[in-house]
């Protein structure tokens, strides 16, 4: 895999030589993981005019996490100081080695830091990398998408073992932190983000955060979930009706937003602006007059982050490529009532290959558990 890192680094080495800057400072955790191989939390990864170095507090070929370690043609320093700041030492090493420009991640910088960048090589011209490495990183080529459908595989693993259970009379916490666990029992690092649960009144509310309200007969549960495999995050979301049959106005909102839901993942095409994916979910609640009750976005990309570019929003610019993992995740939620949210996890393809590739495979049928 080093040569896949090396050629992920000379890309963005081209891109900052065509902007004019001789060396890159790169210091989003997502950022830095993705072109270096691994790194612990708050490293920071110089391309530089001579070398790729790779500064840190924490000695990374001590990590236990599991995950990739920084290839060999990455040079790491650990910093000893207790105090030592990665990016303002790898700054630093930028000036001394000669490079008279500097482009860094001024959106991953704090003002305070991006002062100590400056006063500690006064010499180097800062400027903005921007989102370029969040640019480079929408398209995932065939590695970085086998983990995601192993990381979708374990999260409908992990779902569909808590539907064989007893649900009524457990916490939504409960429930939250079963699931977790079964996710790391069935090899993920952790979960992708904090499972969400919301039962009754809370069902369908996008990061609802599980309280200590217990599922009732006739409940709508609503479960998002998702699991880390390898630092690639995965996303569900389901809903059911608890222990009878449903009422007429629960199968009625079901099958809006599963329409909307289903409207949305058809529109995934190579060449489909981010906002007609958008839109193609959002008129088929408008229509059923629910758009106000709708989120600001249908869906999101998903990889080393699970809320990366790109973003499948009315106002988002841009149009999907190729192997480009995404949600398409409606939801609807009445209050005092509760809400149904359908979210599933797929990488756009083109028509030839069979369309979108549905990596979540749990159904999406209305159970009655």
């Amino acid at each position: 895999m080093s040569e896949v890192y090396a050629a992920r680094r000379a890309r963005l080495r081209e891109r900052c030589a065509a902007g004019g800057s001789e060396a890159a400072l790169v210091s989003g955790d997502a950022n830095v993981r993705y072109l270096s191989g691994g790194a612990p939390s708050g490293a920071v990864l110089l391309l530089g005019p001579d070398r790729d170095l790779l500064v840190c507090t924490t000695d990374p070929y001590t990590d236990a996490t599991g995950r990739s370690r920084p290839g060999e043609e990455v040079q790491v320093e650990v910093l000893t100081a207790p105090e030592g700041d990665p990016a303002v030492a790898a700054a630093e090493r930028a000036g001394a080695a000669g490079a008279r420009s500097l482009a860094v991640e001024e959106h991953h910088l704090t003002v305070t830091r991006h002062r100590a960048l400056r006063s500690v090589a006064p010499g180097l011209r800062l400027g903005d990398l921007g989102p370029a490495v969040e640019q480079q990183r929408v398209v995932k080529d065939d590695e970085e998408i086998s983990c995601l459908r192993i990381a979708a595989e374990i999260a409908d693993q992990a779902l569909g073992e808590l539907l064989e259970s007893i649900l009524v009379g457990r916490t939504e916490r409960h429930l939250a932190l079963e699931l977790e666990r079964r996710l790391v029992d069935h090899g993920a690092g952790g979960p992708a983000f904090p499972t969400s649960v919301g039962a009754g009144p809370n069902s369908g509310l996008a990061g609802h955060v599980p309280t200590d309200r217990r599922v009732e007969e006739g409940d709508f549960l609503s479960v998002c979930l998702g699991a880390d495999y390898r630092g690639y995050r995965s996303e569900i979301g389901r809903t059911f009706v608890i222990g009878t049959s449903p009422a007429d106005w629960q199968i009625e909102l079901y099958d809006q937003v599963f329409a909307a839901q289903r409207a949305g993942r058809e529109a995934l095409a190579p060449g489909t602006p981010y906002r007609d994916v958008d839109r193609a979910a959002r008129v088929v609640l408008e229509a059923a007059g629910l758009g106000e009750r709708t989120g600001p976005r249908m869906g999101h990309g998903v990889g080393l982050e699970n809320d990366e570019d790109p973003r499948l929003a009315p106002s988002a610019m841009g149009k999907l490529d190729a192997c480009v993992p995404v949600t398409v995740d409606p939801g609807v939620h009445l209050p005092g009532r509760g809400g149904v949210r359908i979210d599933d996890t797929l990488v756009v393809r083109p028509e030839a290959d069979g369309g979108p590739e549905l990596l979540t495979i749990t159904t999406k049928e209305l159970l009655a558990l």
